[in-house]
Parts: C-alpha cells; sequence; structure tokens
C-alpha cells in the first residue's frame, strides 16, 4: 500500500521520528548490506595464510636452496667425496698445492678448493655437500617411517577403543619410559654387523652404496622408537573426530571400519599430521649428527655432518672451519625446518585461525 507523499514529509522542528527511516529497503540497500566472503578450501586458505608469513617463507626458500646444495650441486662438482688428491693435504679455503700451481701455470685449469681440503686431500666442501645430503636423507626417510607407522597405530587404537586402545597406549607408555638416546646406540651398534654381513652377500643392497648398514640400522632404531609420539597424537585426533555426524552416517551405510579410517578419519586430520612430520624432521637429523659425531652413524668414507664435526675436534686449533661448516650447516637446517613447521602450523591449525 503506497503512503501519501505528504505524510513522509516531516516538520525540521519537530521532535518527531523521520517516517523515511521506516520505510522498506529496495534491493539496491540490501546488496550494500550483504558481506561475502569468497568460498575456499582447507588447503587454499591455509597456503594462503603460510604465504603471507613471511619467517616461514625464507625457511622454505632456505631449505630450497639446502636441497640443491646437497643433490644437485655435487653433479657439477669434478671431484669425488672420497677422492685423495696428493699433495693437497690440509689446505685452507681457497688455497692451491704446489702441483695444482704448476699446472695453473702451465695453463691448465684448476677448479679451486672452495673450503680446503683434510688431512687425507679430500675436498671438503664436496664432503660438505654430501654429508648434508646423508643427513637430510634421514630426516626425510626416518619421518616418512614415523609418520606411517604412527598414524596407523594411533588411529587403529583410537577408533577401536576399550581394552585395545588400554592395552595399545600401556604399550608406547613403556616405550616412552626407555631412554630414547641409549637404546637406539645400543640398537646400533647391535645392528651394525649383521647388516653388514646381510649388504656383503646381497648383490643389490650393495650396489646401493649411500644406503650403508649404518643407515639402515639408523631406520630401524628410528622405527622401532620414535613413533610413540605421532601414535599419541594421531590417536587424540581420532578421539576427536570419530564422534562426528558424517562418521555415524558411514557407520549407519555399512562401511567398514578401515575404511571409515581411510576415507574420513585420516583425512580429516591430515594437515596437522603433515605438521607434526615436519616437526619430526630436524629432530631426525640431530640424532643421526649425534650418532655419527659418536662414530656410530655412517659408515666412512661417506661423509655425514656429525662425523665432519667428529673429525674436525682434533685440529680445531689449526683447522677450524672445518668444525665450523659442518655445525652452521647442522644450525641451518634445523632452524629452517622448525620454522617452517610453525608456520604449518599457524596455517593449518584451525584453532588459531583468526
Amino acid at each position: 500500500m503506497s503512503v501519501p507523499e505528504n505524510r513522509l514529509k516531516k516538520n525540521i522542528f519537530s521532535l518527531q521520528l523521520n517516517a523515511d527511516d521506516f520505510l522498506p529497503a529496495d534491493e539496491s540497500e540490501k546488496q550494500e548490506l550483504v558481506v561475502m566472503r569468497k568460498s575456499v578450501t582447507f588447503w587454499r586458505d591455509g597456503l594462503k595464510r603460510l604465504v603471507s608469513n613471511n619467517i616461514a617463507m625464507i625457511s622454505l626458500v632456505v631449505i630450497v636452496f639446502v636441497i640443491l646444495f646437497a643433490f644437485v650441486a655435487p653433479a657439477f662438482y669434478p671431484y669425488s667425496y672420497s677422492q685423495q688428491i696428493r699433495g693437497s693435504e690440509n689446505l685452507a679455503p681457497m688455497e692451491y698445492s704446489e702441483r695444482e700451481l704448476a699446472t695453473i701455470e702451465s695453463g691448465g685449469r684448476v677448479f679451486p678448493h672452495i673450503l680446503g681440503t683434510d688431512n687425507l686431500g679430500r675436498d671438503y666442501m664436496l664432503r660438505v655437500m654430501m654429508g648434508t645430503r646423508i643427513s637430510l636423507i634421514v630426516g626425510l626417510v626416518a619421518s616418512i617411517i614415523v609418520l606411517i607407522i604412527g598414524s596407523v597405530y594411533g588411529a587403529i587404537s583410537g577408533y577401536v577403543g576399550g581394552k585395545t586402545d588400554i592395552i595399545m597406549m600401556r604399550i608406547v607408555d613403556i616405550i616412552y619410559s626407555i631412554p630414547d638416546i641409549l637404546i637406539i646406540i645400543i640398537l646400533s651398534v647391535a645392528l651394525k654387523e649383521p647388516l653388514k654381513a646381510l649388504f656383503d652377500r646381497n648383490d643389490f643392497l650393495r650396489s646401493i652404496s649411500i644406503l650403508g648398514p649404518s643407515l639402515i640400522g639408523i631406520f630401524i632404531t628410528f622405527s622401532l622408537l620414535y613413533w610413540v609420539g605421532m601414535a599419541r597424537f594421531v590417536r587424540g585426533q581420532v578421539l576427536t573426530i570419530k564422534e562426528q555426524e558424517y562418521v555415524t552416517a558411514a557407520k549407519a551405510l555399512g562401511a567398514s571400519s578401515g575404511r571409515i579410517i581411510r576415507k574420513h578419519i585420516l583425512p580429516n586430520c591430515i594437515g596437522t599430521i603433515i605438521v607434526v612430520t615436519t616437526l619430526q624432521i630436524p629432530s631426525a637429523i640431530f640424532t643421526e649428527s649425534f650418532l655419527s659425531f659418536l662414530g656410530i652413524g655412517v659408515s666412512a668414507p661417506m661423509p655425514s655432518l656429525g662425523s665432519l664435526a667428529s673429525d674436525a675436534i682434533g685440529g680445531i686449533q689449526s683447522y677450524p672451519f672445518r668444525l665450523f661448516a659442518p655445525a652452521i650447516v647442522i644450525c641451518i637446517v634445523i632452524l629452517s625446518f622448525n620454522l617452517l613447521g610453525d608456520g604449518l602450523r599457524d596455517a593449518f591449525d584451525p584453532k588459531l585461525k583468526k
């Protein structure tokens, strides 16, 4: 019903309310009040938040640079990590031996020793590259092993519940009470000789030179001990998710327990699982470097950052750069992965959304 125009007019000296303010809003006014947020997926929203985190992105760039340094740069290096150059022992950074100087004077070309050489005449820069490669391989493979074992164990324990959950968690508590470093040292020493004999008998294993018996022993010890933290975390996530309505609906439709775990429970906590796995990588790298520093890590002549630091202790006063180089790389790698893990946690944890 239309309202007469004279009834909508108001005297400017009147204290009455303006009748125009109570008229129904038209379509244009309604659209001005609508605030729409663009629909995005969980992963796209998390990646957007991660990209906006400058510290996490700088850490990611550093990690990419370290990966290129460890896996790509050695392919363009003219030396081998085990090559002993006669007459080039104990060279300082960017220093040439007498034979190399004679080659340069005669018109030849010699690639410089950027970080010098060790006491056996091996190029130290290349050995740092290969040591970084070993540490990264150990960190990534060990984290994948921990992810698989811990996720499966924790998901089964949390989903089944009852006495099964109690028994499985008590096993986790027992493993937690064991001093992990001591057990890792014992297992590494105990498995070294059997694995070495296995490698000597198997041509295929012997052909994979980078995965020597020492590295396999480290992977076995990680798979036996370091998955308990992941299992506890996944169990806590599963206990919350299994009470959701879509899990109840899947049960009502006759879905098996394995399918519910694979298709509904694990995918809904995969974001936080990735964060925990990323934070596990620096822990594995540090443990491997510690074992190699004690002399029970990778076998010679394969270098590791820990073994390089251990070998450099004896000549720290004469050749301090041999200790500083692997120590700095270890610090950079561990710090970068920790900062990236913090950034992933801030990006993919729904509780931290602003």
